[in-house]
């Protein structure tokens, strides 16, 4: 099944790629593998903000960690020339999690884009990751996820 087809049996279509917010470019290409620079989590009414422990619950902070998910395969289908079939996997996610000192659960708050990547590209989504906690994190979202990609 395309990727395309499991973005839409699931109700998800990528948006525009979001515009870098202050001096980098949103995506890299050598080679076969594009990184992509943190996407912050942005719904449809703006950015999700808070702090997981303090204001915000994991599964809050999950679907926070989801928005940064499709924000990343937004960014690699315009580095594949709007060609998202051209993804052949995800490599890493390293995800920052804006969170209080006592707060351990991270890891359970970036499920929320891993479940995603693999639930919409199957083995191709399974990746390595990190999960780290943030004292706080740019215009105070909840989360931020940057990726590496391979393409073909």
């Amino acid at each position: 099944m395309s990727i395309t087809s499991r973005l839409n049996d699931l109700g998800v279509t990528l948006p525009d790629a979001p515009a870098p917010a202050a001096n980098y470019v949103p995506f890299v290409k050598t080679g076969n593998t594009v990184y992509v620079s943190g996407q912050i989590s942005n719904g449809p009414d703006g950015f999700i903000t808070g702090k997981l422990g303090a204001d915000m619950d994991v599964a809050a902070g999950a679907e926070a960690a989801k928005t940064c998910a499709i924000s990343l395969l937004a960014q690699v289908k315009a580095a594949c020339d709007g060609d998202i079939e051209r993804l052949k996997r995800v490599v890493k996610l390293t995800a920052f999690v804006n969170s209080t000192a006592d707060f351990t659960d991270q890891p359970k708050v970036v499920n929320g884009a891993s479940d995603f990547l693999v639930e919409a590209l199957g083995d191709a989504g399974r990746h390595a990751r990190s999960a780290v906690s943030a004292a706080s994190l740019p215009l105070g979202v909840a989360v931020e996820i940057e990726g590496i990609f391979e393409i073909e």
